[in-house]
């Protein structure tokens, strides 16, 4: 009883990055479903996985703050850790994209919920951004988009429940500090100490705000023009290069950080997608086809990866 015990208070809340990657993949697949009008679609097999997922952990993750509060707070105060913490938030947010399909109603609560909470507690990340002192250069990784930056995401739910100003809102803080946080990045990974190996995979987050970020301002204007083509230029570029490096990468030992590929290169094939409906570039098609299937075949690995991880009981234990 006591090795069950220890084991959950370093239960990682890093875990719902897997659901972002699940309701991503769905949501790629609810894309290209939209457009061929196929006969049979993985995408709500996946969807519902996804929100079978999410409420586990969100049980799992619950009975640890019940019974390890102060295993919550180290993660909470963790220069790295803390940023994952609003990955619960764009899951609520993902689900309920992903809700719109099924329940307006449950797509229009679960977007409130998800908006208070990220907006929340990007503010509370952002007062610790400015007023800490215990921030340093190496802690900054990828991982610092996700609070900030998952602002994007609020727009392609807000829009189609009628929320146009919010999602502006939204769209603004996200967009804008993207740019910023990118620059401080780019200075870290150009100039200091490489990230540690278990961070690498953090990387594909570079991915999500221009990808994320074109979508949403399609959602939001309603058509590509120039900046949306900027966005997407952008997150191609990205994605080559990191997908350039894949011999680098696969050496890697299996970190649950691995969970950080899925979900950019599902939003980058929803981005290709969404392209290629608006101006019928064909190769961008052809993209967008190529890295659902990657993508997909990735997340079975991931969860495969996972699962055995599980069994051997390699996660949930101290650093």
């Amino acid at each position: 009883m006591t090795q069950q015990v220890s084991r959950l208070a370093y239960f990682p809340v890093t875990l719902f990055a897997s659901v972002m990657g699940m309701t991503g993949l769905a949501l790629a697949w609810h894309k290209l479903d939209h457009m061929l009008n196929l006969s049979v679609s993985p995408a709500s097999p996946i969807a519902f996985i996804a929100a079978l997922v999410f409420v586990l952990l969100s049980v799992v993750y619950t009975l640890k703050f019940i019974r390890h509060r102060e295993q919550v707070a180290i993660e909470f105060q963790h220069p790295v850790k803390s940023n994952f913490f609003a990955t619960i938030s764009i899951s609520i947010l993902l689900l309920a994209i992903l809700s719109l399909m099924y329940s307006p109603g449950l797509a229009k609560g679960l977007f409130v919920l998800g908006a208070l909470i990220h907006l929340s507690f990007t503010m509370l990340i952002f007062s610790r951004w400015i007023f800490s002192d215990k921030h340093q250069n190496p802690h900054l990784t990828p991982a610092w988009f996700i609070p900030v930056v998952g602002n994007i995401l609020v727009p392609i739910v807000a829009v189609p429940l009628g929320h146009v100003e919010i999602g502006w809102f939204f769209f603004s803080i996200g967009i804008v500090f993207w740019i910023v946080l990118f620059t401080i990045l780019m200075h870290r990974l150009f100039f200091l100490d490489p990230m540690p190996v278990q961070l690498a995979p953090t990387l594909f987050i570079l991915i999500a705000p221009p990808a994320i970020g074109f979508v949403s301002y399609v959602t939001l204007n309603g058509f590509v023009d120039n900046f949306a083509q900027v966005l997407y230029g952008v997150a191609l570029f990205i994605t080559l290069f990191l997908l350039l490096q894949f011999a680098r990468f696969h050496r890697l030992p299996f970190f649950l950080s691995w969970w950080a590929y899925s979900f950019p290169l599902a939003s980058m094939s929803i981005a290709s997608l969404l392209y290629f409906e608006q101006t019928q570039y064909k190769p961008v098609y052809w993209i967008g086809i190529a890295l659902l299937a990657f993508t997909s075949v990735l997340i079975i690995g991931l969860l495969i990866r996972t699962l055995i991880a599980m069994k051997n009981k390699q996660i949930c234990l101290p650093e």
